[in-house]
């Protein structure tokens, strides 16, 4: 099994940063892609980024040029720098790992006032 803990959500004002820490334990052998995902009241769950075991990267193009992904592989985490905030990046941020299948985390809340 797979555990995943995040960390990092909270009500910040638009214009303003968040980082978003996801750290992955359990049997992690052949872990790869690592991302982030979120989901509205309401709303489909969808992709924001993802980060391959290589480094690779993939955005969503609503976040492009304002979040970050990056992982340590040393410590399986994976985080999320999120800069210049808008209210409609409000939403429930889930971490997401593959090692043979998803795992999902908890959820993390993101707000952000305008």
């Amino acid at each position: 099994q797979v555990q995943l803990v995040e960390s990092g959500g909270g009500l910040v004002q638009a214009g303003g940063s968040l980082r978003l820490s996801c750290a992955a334990s359990g049997r992690l052998f052949g872990i790869n892609t690592m991302g982030w995902y979120r989901q509205a009241p309401g709303k489909q769950r969808e992709l924001v980024a993802t980060i391959t075991s290589g480094g690779f990267t993939n955005y969503a193009d609503s976040v492009k040029g304002r979040f970050t992904i990056s992982r340590d592989n040393a410590k399986n985490t994976v985080y999320l720098q999120m800069n210049s905030l808008k209210p409609e990046d409000t939403s429930a941020y889930y971490c997401y790992v593959w090692v043979l299948r998803g795992y999902w985390g908890q959820g993390t809340q993101v707000t952000v006032s305008s």
